[in-house]
């Protein structure tokens, strides 16, 4: 059965060669890192995942977490493998330096991210939330809170969650019933029920931090009346350490379609103690500092299971033999040839690929971007920067989960019915990869904060940001013959992303359903334009490689093979998204809710 292996090749291309990232550490007073230091940190995170992690993946999903009266125990090695990521540091790898970090730039946490993710998904989500907990309380937390929570959590001896959901509201947070009433001594007693809590009860750490949203007894109705709170599992001492529990307690474990390996918890604050982040009735604005976090890495699944059902289909596509090629015998010696030279295989395994390396540069500019937030002291450039992740995020979540779902199913089908059963691993991958497109917001909405709020609501120049990069890239080879194929269609496409957002935006000034009916057509048409500029680079990259005798001519002639298969037949899904937005909202609203019968 074939395992997972981060394709450190692809990375160090997407990272050095087409993304630039050696300049963009020297623009940004990254002066800690280079390309020789990413390399190495990267070669040791795979290690690791390939060996600690991988052979856990098919463990957590087989044994589960286990649930006896409000206490979890992961399964078989979990604990364990947590204890050396820890130990060899990699909790603190992109941290700041005042709370025990090691002030590594936030990109090369992504590629850290992806590797641990594409290895053992489950796993990974239980120092993966962390990061966006830490981010939270850096941004609004005081002085006194930062000093308490964020050294234990920077080293990983603590974990973090994020509690939102509640049995009655999951997007519409607007309807959130916890309360938290306000004590004596500054803090506050909360009391509710939270569900759908990622790893929010487990054996891994010695405390869990819970980010939860409440309301006051005063706080004003729906959104503008929620606030923030750290609720830790057991309450911290006055030197930092671990004291008496708090009364916060899982419930239940759900029972879930997949990453069974990880703990998802019904947890009940039963008057538990809790301290306010940031203004009261601000707590939302404060909770999207994780939200934003959380998105991110969510597109990062949708690599992770793209990625791992490539790699396991690819083998079974070289090993497997089944018929012969329509044109001639391949494997003469053999009963049969390889499937891997048979026309449909390779359309699948393709589609996979392209959408595996497409997504990985979509991921590490947008991780690029991040940096420069964070780290650029040029203001104008972290305007830029800004602006760009507002529209990618969105994009990228949504685009690359759906996507990523796509893959795994490809990824089934090459190895037909052996893959429809757990000795393989892809129907696990399959299974795990579904969730990507429901949590941190569903495709639905993060469709219409893209539509509604980042393009429509800037009237268009959020998007604008992005469209000029595509516009220069296509201006600075309108005369390159070798990369003409990709030029153009880019260029149309381009112009056309520009008038179909005009288009909707018009019509929507009729009817505000418009927008609507037009979001997932529009995130999904916007997400094949970004990978097709991103496959753009990649071509004009690999051409430049093979013009100047540079590197291995095979791996960059590949690359311009599978340009040419996006290009061809993957970009051209735009024009079924183009037709069903001009379509309009009619079709969809003509029957009444009482003609959805049968």
């Amino acid at each position: 059965m074939a395992d997972y292996r981060a394709p450190l090749k692809d990375i160090n291309f997407a990272l050095f060669d087409v993304l630039k990232y050696a300049d963009h550490y020297a623009k940004n007073q990254l002066d800690m890192i280079d390309q020789e230091t990413t390399e190495s940190v990267i070669e040791q995170a795979a290690k690791f995942a390939e060996n600690v992690l991988v052979p856990l993946n098919a463990v957590g999903d087989q044994e589960g977490c286990k649930w006896d009266d409000g206490v979890v125990t992961t399964p078989t090695g979990f604990k364990e493998a947590y204890q050396q990521f820890i130990e060899a540091g990699w909790p603190s790898m992109t941290h700041h330096e005042e709370f025990g970090g090691q002030g590594l730039p936030s990109s090369l946490g992504t590629v850290l991210n992806e590797i641990v993710g594409s290895a053992n998904w489950a796993w990974g989500m239980y120092p993966g939330l962390s990061h966006g907990c830490m981010e939270t309380l850096f941004t609004h937390g005081t002085d006194e809170q930062k000093a308490t929570y964020l050294p234990p959590l920077v080293s990983g001896q603590w974990t973090g969650t994020m509690c939102l959901t509640e049995p009655h509201c999951g997007t519409d947070l607007g309807m959130l019933r916890t309360k938290a009433e306000p004590q004596a001594d500054g803090s506050y007693s909360l009391t509710g029920t939270k569900i759908f809590i990622s790893a929010g009860e487990h054996d891994m750490s010695d405390n869990i931090v819970h980010i939860v949203l409440a309301r006051l007894p005063d706080a004003p109705a729906g959104t503008k009346g929620i606030s923030l709170f750290i609720v830790p599992k057991f309450l911290a001492k006055e030197d930092g350490q671990v004291g008496e529990r708090n009364a916060v307690n899982c419930g239940a474990l759900e029972e879930k379609m997949g990453i069974h390996g990880n703990a998802t918890c019904v947890l009940n604050f039963d008057g538990a103690t809790g301290y306010l982040i940031g203004q009261a009735n601000k707590g939302l604005a404060c909770m999207f500092t994780f939200m934003n976090t959380a998105r991110l890495g969510t597109a990062l699944q949708g690599l992770a299971h793209t990625e791992l059902g490539y790699q396991k289909s690819l083998d079974y596509a070289r090993e497997r033999l089944q018929m012969r090629s329509l044109t001639g015998a391949k494997n003469p010696e053999g009963p049969a040839d390889p499937i891997i030279v048979h026309p449909d295989v390779r359309r699948m395994l393709l589609t996979q690929k392209a959408l595996a390396e497409g997504g990985r540069m979509l991921a590490y500019f947008a991780a690029q971007q991040l940096d420069v937030t964070k780290y650029s002291t040029d203001d104008a450039a972290k305007a830029h920067a800004d602006q760009l992740l507002s529209l990618l995020t969105p994009i990228a979540k949504a685009f690359m989960t759906e996507t990523g779902f796509e893959a795994s199913s490809l990824a089934m089908q090459c190895f037909g019915g052996h893959g429809y059963i757990r000795e393989w691993g892809v129907e696990q991958n399959m299974r795990d990869s579904r969730i990507a497109m429901l949590y941190e917001g569903t495709t639905g909405v993060q469709a219409l904060d893209l539509l509604g709020r980042k393009v429509l609501g800037t009237q268009g120049e959020t998007l604008k940001v992005f469209t000029k990069l595509i516009y220069k890239f296509c201006q600075a080879n309108v005369d390159n013959e070798s990369l003409k194929e990709f030029v153009e269609p880019l260029t149309s496409h381009n112009k056309e992303w520009g008038e179909l957002t005009m288009h909707i935006g018009l019509t929507a000034l009729e009817n505000a359903d418009e927008v609507g009916a037009a979001s997932v057509d529009y995130l999904m048409y916007s997400g094949y334009i970004a990978l097709a500029y991103f496959w753009a680079l990649a071509a004009e990259t690999a051409q430049q490689k093979l013009d100047s005798g540079d590197g291995d001519a095979d791996f960059y002639k590949a690359k311009l093979a599978t340009a040419q298969f996006y290009f061809q037949r993957i970009l051209p899904r735009t024009r079924t998204h183009h037709d069903c937005i001009k379509s309009g909202v009619g079709n969809l609203m003509a029957l009444s809710s009482d003609q959805f019968s049968f």
